[in-house]
């Protein structure tokens, strides 16, 4: 696979891309493609990796071990925080990995009448998304020049995955309690998800382009999307949105401990309860690093790590200060409150506000 590469003129409507050349830009345009070439693979623009460079990119670094570890951490933080909020110690560091391989020596037990394929493979779809997302959030933000045309949609549509997998996981579960956790997650999913992807649209107006290095480099040589109105209020809405896509208060509605239990995870053990909760900790890592990619400025530096922080205080801060609203609350707030706010963001980065 070779790239397309276009020469432009300095100056021109496109924002600048500084390559090689004297008084000329190179605009680079990766197809989306897979091809093998003896022992390589040249992976959507990703260049071109030798197959165990391929494995260890997406099992290892920065793919799912590194990306379970360091959500698995955030997981305590969070815990942490949360006992220092409510006066108590809190678990040690180790806590969260000790739960997650208890639940992996559990037995999975799989409920009489349940869809047992469906059911043990629900939680697979978020774990097997998760690690794809991680390769190439790093790989574009270390080296823009690989991102490749619709690489901002993939992620999305990966990030939908995780969801999904309660869905499918809660209704196939065959528990009333489970099938009206589902629904929930379902209605949840689409109130929050229309906001989300207007604010997602912010940057893409401001760069003209749905490459995620493309958005990078915009922010590198000009500032960050963030740095302007529009800006503002789409990392507002995005932000808050992650708090649903998180499952956190108040938008923990679809697991409701008080009301239906565990909602969609109520049938669940062993290593497929696992799966679950390391795909939300993986969540955890992985979101926060994706609205600083699109909004502040990506985070192939030092500076995105106080950025980070302060996103992970933020949501963490959210969900131990609010109650959580009912679902009939959650829909009328992101569909009549947020919805609106996103739709002034977007009309305010049409106008380069």
């Amino acid at each position: 696979m070779k790239p397309n590469t276009k020469r432009k003129k300095l100056g021109s409507d496109s924002f600048p891309v500084p390559l090689s050349g004297e008084g000329y830009e190179y605009e680079t345009n990766f197809e989306f493609g897979f091809r093998v070439s003896g022992f390589g693979f040249r992976v959507s623009g990703l260049g071109f990796m030798s197959l165990p460079e391929l494995i260890f990119s997406i099992l290892i670094f920065p793919g799912f071990l590194f990306t379970a570890v360091i959500g698995l951490l955030l997981t305590w933080v969070d815990r942490k925080v949360t006992a220092r909020v409510q006066m108590r110690v809190g678990p040690p560091w180790y806590q969260p990995f000790a739960d997650f391989f208890k639940l992996l020596l559990k037995e999975t037990m799989v409920p009489e009448g349940a869809a047992k394929t469906v059911f043990l493979l629900a939680p697979m779809l978020g774990v097997i998304a998760m690690p794809i997302v991680a390769v190439m959030l790093f790989y574009m933000n270390i080296n823009p020049y690989a991102s490749f045309v619709g690489d901002l949609i993939v992620i999305l549509y990966l990030f939908a995955l995780p969801p999904l997998g309660i869905i499918i996981g809660g209704s196939a579960s065959k528990n009333p309690l489970s099938a009206v956790g589902a629904s929930r997650e379902m209605t949840q999913y689409f109130s929050y998800e229309l906001p989300f992807l207007a604010a997602i649209l912010v940057p893409i107006i401001k760069t003209g382009s749905v490459k995620i290095g493309d958005i990078v480099l915009y922010q590198e040589l000009h500032r960050s999307v963030l740095y302007s109105l529009s800006g503002v209020i789409a990392t507002i809405t995005a932000l808050i949105c992650i708090q649903a896509k998180l499952g956190y208060v108040p938008f923990d509605i679809p697991e409701a401990e008080q009301e239906i239990m565990a909602g969609p995870l109520l049938e669940y053990s062993g290593a497929s309860l696992a799966m679950f909760r390391l795909t939300r900790a993986m969540m955890l890592f992985l979101l926060p690093l994706f609205v600083i990619t699109l909004f502040w400025g990506g985070f192939a530096n030092l500076w995105a790590i106080p950025k980070f922080i302060l996103i992970i205080v933020l949501i963490i801060l959210a969900k131990n200060t609010n109650p959580r609203l009912r679902i009939d609350q959650a829909l009328k707030f992101f569909w009549l409150g947020l919805g609106i706010f996103a739709i002034i963001g977007l009309i305010l980065a049409v106008l380069r506000l």
